[in-house]
């Protein structure tokens, strides 16, 4: 049986550093940014597209109608959450899509490791039956990812639903 291997890539350690590095650039240059409980996301109003489209319009139909504007209304504040929506959205799609390849990369291999790593299982549980000195105690540890099972039923399951 050969393992099908979608990603073969190695990153070294010097690239790893330049992107640790400018995630703390962005980290410096938005020392704003806040987060929000379950509980405050889901009590505040959301906009997509359409609504961000309504939101700038708004904007500008107030600043054409002041007479229009409530006077509880701060027009500094609304402008200022305005273009502060349309400059952090500029940021936002694009580290969106490379989150969403990161996922995707980051899934796939490890996929492929967990794959390759319940072959070598399902053959050291083979080795320890054939009595290859050392195996028993390999299985054993291993075996603590599949608990509540037999070995056998758990390494048969594990690779049946990884494929």
């Amino acid at each position: 049986m050969s393992l099908e291997n979608k990603i073969s890539i190695s990153v070294d350690q010097t690239s790893f550093d330049k992107i640790s590095a400018a995630i703390n650039v962005i980290t410096a240059e938005m020392p704003y940014l806040l987060n929000l409980t379950v509980d405050d996301r889901k009590s505040l109003l959301k906009m997509g597209d359409k609504t961000v489209s309504f939101v700038n319009k708004s904007l500008e139909y107030a600043k054409q109608n002041p007479q229009a504007v409530p006077a509880f209304l701060d027009l500094t504040e609304y402008e200022k959450d305005v273009l502060l929506v349309n400059a952090l959205i500029k940021v936002l799609y694009p580290l969106q899509q490379l989150l969403e390849k990161l996922d995707d990369t980051t899934m796939i291999a490890g996929s492929e490791a967990f794959a390759a790593a319940l072959v070598f299982y399902n053959s050291a549980k083979a080795a320890a039956k054939a009595g290859v000195p050392g195996m028993k105690t390999v299985v054993d540890d291993l075996s603590a990812r599949f608990p509540g099972r037999n070995s056998t039923s758990a390494a048969t399951t594990a690779t049946s639903s990884a494929n």
